[in-house]
């Protein structure tokens, strides 16, 4: 299983949104600014909303979708699923 993510870094308030087959992980390398490029530095980070997929596939399409949506628009995908 693959899942599509949304986290909040704390230092600035920014939204990230990535995919994983291992979200515990990959909260942890956030963290330990191992994860993404983005994150380095931005930590420390919190899981926002996650949604499980069937494939790799289905997740990097879906990541792309969220990635085009506007910060109002990926706060209120958390709050209301």
């Amino acid at each position: 299983m693959w899942c599509v993510y949304i986290i909040l870094c704390w230092k600035d308030r920014s939204l990230y949104t990535g995919i994983t087959n291992n979200l515990e992980k990959r909260i942890l390398a956030h963290n330990s600014n191992k994860g993404a490029k983005y994150t380095k530095g931005r930590g420390p980070v919190s899981l926002l909303w996650n949604f499980q997929c069937l494939n790799k596939s289905m997740a990097s399409k879906l990541e792309y979708r969220i990635k085009q949506l506007s910060h109002k628009d990926k706060i209120k995908l958390c709050k209301y699923s």
